[in-house]
């Protein structure tokens, strides 16, 4: 598993996880929010499953 999800990527995936997540719990914004889970887990991991069929890296090259 090679990281393909970049500093900037990260921390807006997971301020929106986050976010939705905090939504979801307090019943603002219904079931629907806990999705927020995905790009919470994807932020901390750095990997994300559904850029490998494009080919997207969002990770400075080395």
């Amino acid at each position: 598993m090679k990281a393909n999800v970049g500093g900037i990527d990260r921390i807006a995936r997971i301020g929106a996880g986050v976010v939705l997540i905090a939504l979801a719990a307090t019943g603002t914004v219904g079931a629907w929010g806990w999705i927020g889970v995905v790009p919470l887990a994807t932020g901390l991991i750095g990997w994300c499953p559904a850029y490998l069929p494009f080919g997207l890296s969002t990770c400075k090259t080395r």
